[in-house]
């Protein structure tokens, strides 16, 4: 067993799930990630497994401290999501989940960049059938939209892949850095799956079209990898704070506005993702720790707030704001275990995020970054306006909207309780997990000034929110779509091909007229030239028609190409 690679665990026993008894299968899901997490725990740091292969050396196993906090919270986040998921009987889900989970805990372990590549794509083409397990025709194509950009983020960290080694004679997974075009490569390929700025909407456009549980599978594995893989690769690369500073900023004017409560935390998990960004971006001892302490922290809420709210989507049928409020009646646990998850994203004193953002904050500050620091202190207070409060105020307060429902299903509470002890903890006796992180942590949370400081910002943003929904100038929900950077396939590319279509049909018309035209004068000329009507008139229409229609199939085809 210390040779195996933790993610096979998990991969391999999806293999098995179609041959048992639904009974036993629900089991079985829940035994495979403790078995991952023990595996992981009992692996000592240093331990490498390698193996030649095509000329080259694979590491297949790579175990150290980076390595085991994501291998130690993708399990949990695993186990917590077969919980979730135990009143499911789809199999298709059944199968899919756990192999995406055992192949980002893959990827983690993984030594060299070949085989993370292998991971990486395992990762992509897994995840999708959590997707079209709705099976809807919306769900279909937001699937193949969803499978195109992240199979494409695999071709382009394979081409960074073949250029580093190319350049360097090594495929070894370790610092990067961009001075290479290699380096610029595969950082646009963690960038995809990472949701950098402009090539982020993929996830506001998928998350909130998977299945109930699948979305909280989602939330957990594709971006925290690739904060991974930015850890591992790119630490202290400065254009990393800029990006992840602006990743913080910029959801916050969408989800703002935004009605459907799961592309609200969509767009929430963006903003949390830049903090991490930046720590890595900064790169330092008390960064690199605070990201990753920040990954950790953030599976586990974001996790509890999307298994929230499909708590909500399954007993109601609809997680739009509009159409909810005063659930909190009929569903008062789930309202609680919201609660809990809104102020842990907050960064409320005594939950899990105060103990990591804290971190990220005090190294920004460190490095004498001040406009950064306060990009991400308004970032932070504004998670809180959006999530913190938005989420469970018109999930479950607000104006009553009359429904009566039941308390979600045992297995989604049971699921969810755990998750919020998980919050408390970790918020409460935060060494818990400063002991596992990548470097030693001197560093203490609980400082007066750090309490203070959080304190007012919240108490502000929470004034903020009552005066503004008092005087009725905070966005009311509404039944909208709002569009971001889909724009450019939902409007853009439409308009382009009707003016492209038009064009086309133009210069068809006219080369239909035109070419007949002189075709005509031909024929009337070798008429007047024999004094009589020529049989060539028939064969020659019958083949300028051909013509026109083989130049209009090809420039149909063109068109339809680009």
């Amino acid at each position: 067993m210390s040779s195996l690679n933790p993610g096979l665990i998990l991969i391999i026993g999806a293999v098995l799930v179609p041959l048992m008894p639904h009974a036993l299968r629900r089991w079985y899901l829940l035994v495979l990630p403790l078995i991952g997490l023990a595996h992981v725990y009992g692996l000592e740091n240093g331990t490498s497994v390698t193996m030649d292969a095509f000329g080259m050396t694979l590491e297949l196993l790579r175990v150290d401290a980076l390595a085991k906090v994501w291998g130690y919270i993708f399990n949990i986040a695993a186990y917590l999501a077969m919980l979730f998921a135990w009143h499911d009987k789809d199999i298709m889900q059944q199968v899919s989940a756990p192999i995406y989970a055992g192949a980002a805990i893959g990827a983690v372990f993984a030594g060299d960049l070949v085989t993370l590549f292998v991971y990486w794509e395992l990762t992509a083409i897994s995840s999708v059938f959590l997707i079209w397990a709705t099976r809807t025709e919306r769900a279909f194509k937001t699937g193949m939209r969803y499978l195109l950009i992240q199979v494409g983020s695999g071709v382009i960290l394979l081409s960074g892949v073949l250029v580093w080694y190319h350049d360097t004679g090594s495929i070894s997974f370790g610092h990067i850095g961009i001075e290479s075009l290699a380096g610029k490569l595969i950082l646009l390929a963690f960038g995809i799956k990472c949701a950098f700025p402009l090539l982020h909407n993929w996830l506001q456009d998928s998350y909130p079209e998977a299945t109930i549980t699948g979305t909280v599978v989602l939330s957990a594995f594709t971006t925290k990898l690739a904060v991974y893989a930015l850890a591992r690769g790119y630490a202290g690369t400065e254009i990393l704070i800029y990006i992840g500073a602006t990743m913080a900023a910029f959801p916050i004017f969408y989800a703002v506005i935004e009605n459907d409560l799961r592309k609200v935390l969509a767009y929430s998990l963006n903003n949390q993702l830049g903090f991490m960004v930046v720590g890595i971006g900064v790169g330092t001892e008390l960064a690199l720790n605070g990201a990753a302490a920040h990954a950790f922290n953030h599976i586990l809420y974001k996790a509890l707030l999307f298994m929230s709210i499909g708590a909500v989507l399954y007993r109601t049928g609809t997680c739009k704001a509009s159409d909810l409020g005063g659930l909190y009646k009929s569903m008062p646990w789930t309202t609680g275990f919201c609660v809990v998850g809104a102020a842990s994203i907050s960064a409320f004193p005594l939950f899990a995020g105060f103990v990591s953002k804290s971190m990220i904050l005090s190294a920004v500050a460190g490095d004498g970054r001040w406009f950064v620091w306060g990009v991400l202190l308004f970032a932070s207070a504004s998670v809180f306006h959006y999530v913190g409060i938005k989420v469970p105020y018109f999930a479950f307060f607000a104006k009553d909207s009359g429904r009566r429902v039941q308390e979600a299903p045992w297995n989604m509470l049971a699921a969810m309780a755990i998750t919020a002890f998980l919050c408390i903890f970790v918020g409460v006796y935060p060494k818990a997990l400063y002991d596992i992180l990548p470097f030693p942590v001197d560093y203490a949370p609980y400082t007066v000034a750090h309490v203070i400081t959080q304190m007012q910002m919240l108490m502000f943003s929470a004034l903020a929110f009552i005066i503004l929904t008092i005087y009725k100038i905070y966005p009311t929900p509404i039944k909208s779509i709002n569009l971001d950077t889909d724009w450019f396939y939902r409007r853009l590319a439409p308009a382009v091909i009707r003016v492209l279509g038009r064009w086309i049909g133009e210069i068809d018309r006219m080369l239909r007229v035109e070419t007949l035209s002189v075709l005509r004068d031909i024929i009337a000329s070798v008429e007047r030239q024999y004094g009589a009507r020529s049989n060539m008139s028939g064969t020659l229409q019958v083949g300028t028609m051909v013509l026109i229609v083989a130049g209009v199939l090809l420039l149909f085809l063109l068109a339809s190409f680009f």
